[in-house]
Order: C-alpha cells, then structure tokens, then sequence
C-alpha cells in the first residue's frame, strides 16, 4: 500500500517530509557537532557511534564537498523494551540523528518514528517509554539548532 502511496500521490519532498523530524540551524556544523556529546548525556541518551560520513566515503574513493556527520543514539531501557515485545523494529535501531550541510544552512534530522511508535499502544508501558524516547530525541536536535 505505501509503495502504491508513494509512486502515484507522493512527490520526494512529501515523503522526506513525512519520514524524517528535521530542524535547521544557521550555526557553523564544526558548532553544533562539537555539542553532540555533551548534549546527549544531558539528554541521557548514550552516544554508541558517530560516524564523519563525508571522510568514510573519501576513504572509498568517493569525495563529497557536503559534510555529513552520523549519530548513532540509544536509551538502553527503552531498548530492551522494544526488542523483548516488538523485535521487528531491530532494523530502526539506535536512534540516528544526521548532521549535514544544504543549502547555506545545517540540517539536522532524525526518522520520524511517530507513525511506527502510534502502532504499539497495546502495550501502555512500551508506548509511553518509545514516545518520551523520541520526544527526547527532538529536544536535543531543537538544542543543538
């Protein structure tokens, strides 16, 4: 049904509209990154990885002049909740949070899980956890703008 949704109603915009929570910031990138770790234990989000993406595919062979930051984010809690009752959301997991350059301004984005979140209110506890896991989530992007 989404493929039918997306090839016929759907332009790109609308759908990257619909899949990713992004805010944008006027700061200098080298500002917010610097911030990522700081912010996450204040959130208290582990930070499990982060990749400078624009310098993995250089390495490859592959030079960008964007540059492309990735965070790979977890609440060990919430995790184990979602993966003891739903593990078939193990492929959206850790939380990501891109950082990256367009258009004169920093983009920093993250799945919009709210659709995939609204399916799990049969179970009340898993609900609440994975829905104050991602309002969290948009907090730190919000303060990192």
């Amino acid at each position: 049904m989404l493929k039918f949704l997306m090839k016929y109603f759907i332009d790109k915009k609308s759908l990257f509209h619909l899949m990713t929570y992004t805010v944008k910031s006027e700061k200098h990138i080298e500002d917010i990154v610097d911030k990522v770790d700081a912010l996450c234990a204040e959130h208290n989000l582990a930070l499990l990885h982060h990749y400078v993406y624009h310098e993995v595919v250089k390495e490859k062979g592959f030079p960008i002049e964007r540059k492309v930051y990735i965070y790979e984010v977890c609440q060990a809690k919430v995790a184990a909740l979602v993966l003891t009752d739903e593990p078939d959301f193990a492929p959206f997991m850790p939380c990501r949070i891109a950082i990256y350059e367009k258009d004169n301004h920093v983009v920093i984005s993250t799945q919009n899980m709210q659709m995939m979140l609204d399916t799990l209110k049969s179970n009340k506890e898993l609900h609440i956890q994975t829905n104050t896991l991602f309002e969290t989530l948009k907090s730190l992007m919000n303060t990192l703008k």
